[in-house]
């Protein structure tokens, strides 16, 4: 079976994030993708992000009705930074040996790859899918190979969708008492208002 990774801290989860999961799973054809909020991203330790209960809610929410997308809380509930490399060895110890595994990344993340804690390790346990992120270009592959040999043959770079929304807009839109019914599912919206999210919040 071959599984979708998207982690992320979904702060908080928008339309953005689910289409690039529809679109990875219909054109790699796979069974399921799997969404992993991280508990403390490393990679954001001096940014303020919601509490983990309020992201898996709005994560619950958002992936109702869709079986093929399913929830994981491995990184909230590991102690300390979440690191992707951990999350991936750990899933690998859970599937069975002919399961794969594509890691759901953006053009940006892919081009800091070298920077991630055990990089050559994590091209072995899984497939990347860069996915484009708005404002940045497409990734040097012969680069990055230089720095995690083997990352070219393990790395699937796709074209589209090209998603212009980000989470940051969103809480800042909601800061301003502005819509944001047109960028995430409409139970989140209502979450949001609900438990008063994102009001003071800026940035």
């Amino acid at each position: 079976m071959n599984i979708g990774v998207l982690g992320g801290t979904f702060d908080p989860i928008h339309l953005g994030h689910l289409v690039v999961a529809d679109e990875v799973k219909a054109r790699l054809d796979l069974a399921e993708i799997l969404f992993v909020p991280a508990g403390q991203p490393w990679l954001k330790v001096n940014s303020p992000i919601l509490a983990a209960e309020h992201r898996v809610q709005m994560l619950s929410l958002a992936l109702g009705g869709k079986p093929y997308f399913k929830l994981s809380t491995m990184e909230i509930e590991r102690a300390g930074p979440s690191y992707s490399i951990d999350t991936l060895a750990e899933l690998k110890g859970q599937l069975d040996a002919e399961d794969k595994l594509f890691f759901i990344l953006g053009w940006d993340n892919l081009a800091q790859l070298p920077q991630w804690r055990e990089p050559a390790r994590l091209v072995e346990l899984c497939r990347l899918v860069a996915v484009p992120r708005v404002g940045y270009p497409a990734p040097d592959l012969a680069l990055l190979e230089k720095s995690i040999p083997g990352l070219s043959q393990a790395t699937i770079v796709l074209d589209t969708p090209h998603i212009d929304i980000t989470a940051s807009v969103i809480r800042n839109r909601v800061a301003q008492g502005l819509s944001v019914h047109h960028l995430v599912p409409e139970p989140v919206e209502g979450y949001i208002r609900e438990h008063g999210l994102y009001i003071t919040q800026q940035g």
